[in-house]
């Protein structure tokens, strides 16, 4: 039995109760006086002291009491527990019930209390003589109030606060949990992962289901509460002692309602938005993804490469999915998404951790529909546009090459050359052949062509993008009527009756290659025949005489030799 106790049958001695509040007092040796009355000697005063101990306090406190020879008679430490009792009450022996008064946690006395404030002239059985003087070495550890309730202090508060903790939201937060003289008793930290719970429903003690409320996220506060508001008359069985207040260092990351939806904020929309995205288009975007807390867990931008993805379809996460639909291109927008639109409650192992509400910085750089065809937008045309394109006509354009986002990606006039090509002979992809087509010289247009009319999913390497939309301005410069398609040479006039004779200049009875490339050339150089322009004109030639070279022997017989009109196969010959 503790031998400070008010009752002397029981010798009950006050206990303490741990409390995160201290008052300083100045250490000092009083003078020697008479011992009617306690006297109290500070052995160790904190440097702070937010609470002293009040008549009605609850107190949780250690001792030592000895004779003034230094004889031990009792010890809580040598029991293993501290010494829990209400001060004032007349649960302790006066002078311990007057010398608690006043004390800070943490705070040391060496207390001396005269018979008269102790036991007495009776003393106490065989242990305590009459009139004997008590010392004790007091050190409180806790104290509290019945009336007590959790208080918070808040230390840090981020510059930033869009919304505070609710009942029944969800939250991720690391704390240090402490008792009231700073000993820890756990902590989220040395496990290194989040506490994860609801708040104000029942799943965590009273007091920190209270203190948690009307936090922001990034806060960071001090939780303390009673043994009422935490694990009570008998602690937790293991590290938190019975009647013991708790102190939680709490900072706040992360925080949500299962019944949110994505919020898109920061949306910063181009004056130009001819059009916005659904469900099917193909987006390119780049992106900074990090928690709520601000931790960055990826970014397309570190890969040097867009996110490119058909949306409203479930390729990618279910709020990305819905925070796509109705951007433009060039769009910059942030969302917000809930982990039961993101990643759930297991996350992706170490950069997203399981229920982390996600946010995307979002910069669109382009998008498509896989129904979409060129867009031709004629920005200027002579007043005489007689002649238009067609297939097979041979056209040189200047043109402004970049992507939707305004990148350039090339230009004919860094070359000061034109660009010329064939209509229909696949030598551009198709979009530019679709919007060259039906042009008149002197003509200037703006084309958006998709990637699947573009250069594909592959782009071009260094240059284009995979999946790509590309974007030209052309103009028109010069053109060459084709000839009728399936013709790499016409005749301007009746061909000779004698053509294979005129051919055969040796009179050897065959063409050779070279009578035969000789004459075609003259017959073009004289007017009367034309080769199909944009092409090289010697390839063509050989390719006619090699479809006249029937049994390909290296030259042709009057018997090999006829007119296209005479063949019953299409073949790029006469």
């Amino acid at each position: 039995p503790s031998l400070v106790g008010g009752n002397q049958s029981t010798g009950d001695l006050g206990g303490f109760l741990y409390l995160s509040v201290l008052v300083t007092f100045a250490a000092c040796n009083a003078p020697p006086v008479p011992l009617d009355d306690i006297l109290i000697e500070k052995t160790f005063v904190p440097e702070q002291c937010a609470r002293a101990v009040q008549v009605g306090d609850y107190v949780r406190y250690h001792y030592i009491g000895t004779f003034p020879d230094g004889k031990k008679f009792d010890s809580s430490y040598d029991r293993g527990t501290t010494y829990n009792v209400f001060v004032g009450k007349k649960q302790l022996i006066q002078g311990m019930d007057k010398a608690l008064v006043g004390m800070c946690v943490n705070e040391r006395s060496l207390v001396k209390i005269p018979p008269q404030l102790a036991y007495g002239k009776q003393g106490y059985g065989t242990i305590i003589p009459p009139d004997a003087i008590l010392h004790f070495d007091v050190l409180l550890l806790d104290v509290w109030n019945p009336d007590d309730g959790v208080q918070t202090n808040t230390y840090h508060t981020p510059p930033v606060c869009s919304r505070k903790v609710e009942v029944s939201d969800f939250v991720r937060y690391h704390y240090n949990g402490t008792l009231l003289d700073g000993t820890l008793f756990d902590s989220s930290h040395t496990r290194m992962r989040t506490y994860d719970t609801y708040v104000g429903i029942g799943w965590l003690i009273a007091g920190m289901d209270q203190g948690l409320l009307g936090m922001c996220v990034g806060e960071r506060r001090i939780i303390t509460m009673p043994p009422s508001l935490g694990y009570g008359e008998n602690g937790d069985g293991t590290d938190i002692p019975g009647q013991a207040s708790l102190v939680f260092d709490v900072v706040l990351l992360d925080l949500h309602n299962p019944r949110d939806g994505i919020t898109v904020t920061n949306q910063q929309v181009p004056e130009s938005c001819t059009r916005t995205s659904v469900a099917g288009d193909f987006v390119r975007y780049h992106y900074n993804g990090s928690l709520l807390d601000g931790t960055f867990f990826d970014s397309s931008y570190s890969r040097n490469r867009t996110y490119d993805t058909y949306v409203g379809q479930g390729y990618v996460i279910a709020g990305m999915d819905e925070g796509l639909i109705g951007v433009c291109v060039g769009e910059k927008r942030t969302i917000t998404i809930p982990p039961h639109l993101a990643y759930g409650e297991e996350g992706t192992g170490s950069k997203i951790p399981g229920s982390a509400v996600l946010v995307f910085d979002v910069h669109i750089i382009d998008f498509h529909n896989p129904a979409d065809s060129t867009v031709v937008t004629v920005t200027s045309k002579p007043e005489e546009c007689d002649v238009h394109t067609k297939k097979g006509d041979f056209v040189k354009y200047h043109y402004n090459a970049s992507l939707m986002d305004g990148t350039p990606i090339d230009s004919t006039y860094n070359y000061g050359k034109t660009y010329n090509i064939v209509l229909g002979a696949n030598q551009v992809v198709p979009g530019m052949e679709d919007g060259l087509m039906d042009m008149c010289v002197g003509e200037k247009r703006h084309l958006v062509i998709p990637p699947h009319l573009g250069y594909g999913e592959r782009g071009v390497t260094g240059e284009v993008p995979g999946s790509a939309v590309l974007v030209f301005d052309i103009e028109l410069v010069e053109m060459e009527e084709g000839l009728p398609e399936g013709y790499m040479f016409i005749w301007n006039e009746d061909v000779s009756p004698d053509l294979f004779a005129e051919m055969d200049k040796n009179e050897d009875k065959v063409v050779e290659p070279s009578e035969f490339t000789d004459y075609i050339l003259q017959q073009v150089n004289d007017g009367k025949g034309r080769l199909a322009p944009g092409f090289d004109p010697y390839r063509i030639i050989d390719n006619m005489f090699s479809n006249q070279d029937r049994d390909g022997d290296g030259k042709i017989t009057e018997a090999e030799f006829k007119l296209k009109a005479d063949e019953s196969a299409a073949h790029d010959e006469l």
